[in-house]
């Protein structure tokens, strides 16, 4: 499928159908107040912060942080749900297919597209198949045959759950033996693994929200004071005593802001409609190369994150995005009939 972008604006919901619509935020940290959590740190901040948000632009919104919230079809007319890990796998399908079952509209994206996204192993065989370059990768799956070294050249190995998030669970190893070990552990404790070749390069990142279709971002790269280190769980989810925000930089080199938009276009067209969603590539600066990771449709929308810091290169505040992200639902959706385009 070609998938045609360009450049979009912000939106707004007319006030009419902001003061007749009930809302229903779900996530994990929605009644928490704000303070950081002991294992999922920020998380619950940034939770906090979209509860606010949300009530901010205008709309009347009610919090839950349980599953069971879903069990009967909830007194709303649309969810906001963050509720993806659950603490079980492949839990991020789980709030959206029981939405579904009710025929309660959701941000996001259809489950079976969550599903798709979240697996690491099938976006690369996507990503393949439409042409754009990928990082050499092997995955096994639970109950697959034994464990052997990866086929690709490596002098370091990334072993991490396939559907990890965060860099939850991932490690890096200079020989096959720990790293085996490490594969065998995630494989144990009831997760699919995948394998990927180590380099220090440039993590670069596409965000793409939805604004009467595709708005493609201006891509943001990661740069590290210690180039090369690989992040950590606890860094991402502010954890660990030396972390502060992310090294965030918007990219201005043209040919690179070319190649990522030229690819995350083309896997826009197995992926498309969705919300909102971040899609990431290794850069190589030496050679020039692009390489595409992984896809998140349910991506980090804190105001300290990758997609409003990207938004925020734009002008963009942090309800704008929000803002924009959930009149694009709303409406194509059938939950509202017009918008109001600002700009």
């Amino acid at each position: 499928m070609r998938m045609l972008v360009g450049r979009q604006g912000p939106l707004k919901v007319f006030d009419e159908d902001k003061e007749r619509l009930r809302l229903l935020f779900l996530a994990k940290h929605a009644r928490s107040g704000g303070s950081p959590d002991a294992e999922d740190g920020t998380h619950a901040v940034y939770h906090h912060e979209m509860l606010k948000t949300l009530r901010s632009i205008g709309f009347a919104v009610e919090a839950a942080d349980r599953y069971d919230a879903l069990y009967e079809r909830p007194d709303a007319d649309f969810v906001v749900t963050l509720l993806n890990r659950g603490g079980f796998l492949n839990s991020e399908m789980l709030a959206p297919l029981l939405l579904a079952r009710r025929g309660l509209p959701f941000l996001g994206a259809a489950p079976i597209l969550r599903g798709l996204g979240d697996d690491k192993h099938l976006m690369k065989v996507v990503a393949r198949h439409l042409g754009v370059p990928v990082t050499e990768w092997l995955c096994v799956r639970r109950g697959q045959e034994a464990l052997a070294p990866p086929p690709f050249r490596w002098e370091r190995l990334v072993v991490k759950p396939n559907a990890s998030s965060a860099s939850w669970g991932v490690g890096l190893f200079d020989s096959w033996q720990p790293a085996e070990a490490h594969a065998r552990h995630i494989l144990a404790s009831g997760h699919d693994v995948i394998l990927e070749p180590w380099a220090p390069l440039i993590d670069v990142a596409v965000p793409v929200i939805g604004a009467r279709g595709p708005w493609l971002l201006p891509p943001m790269g990661y740069f590290p004071d210690e180039p090369g280190r690989l992040r950590s769980y606890e860094e991402k989810r502010g954890l660990a005593a030396s972390a502060g925000d992310d090294p965030l930089r918007r990219i201005d080199d043209p040919s690179v802001v070319a190649a990522a938009h030229a690819h995350t276009a083309k896997l826009l067209g197995e992926l498309w409609p969705f919300d909102y969603g971040r899609f990431e590539y290794r850069w190589d600066p030496a050679s020039g190369a692009l390489r595409f990771m992984e896809v998140n449709l349910s991506c980090n929308l804190w105001s300290r994150k990758t997609v409003s810091r990207s938004a925020r290169a734009l002008g963009l505040g942090h309800a704008v995005l929000v803002e924009t992200i959930l009149a694009h639902s709303l409406l194509r959706q059938g939950v509202i009939d017009r918008v109001l385009r600002v700009g």
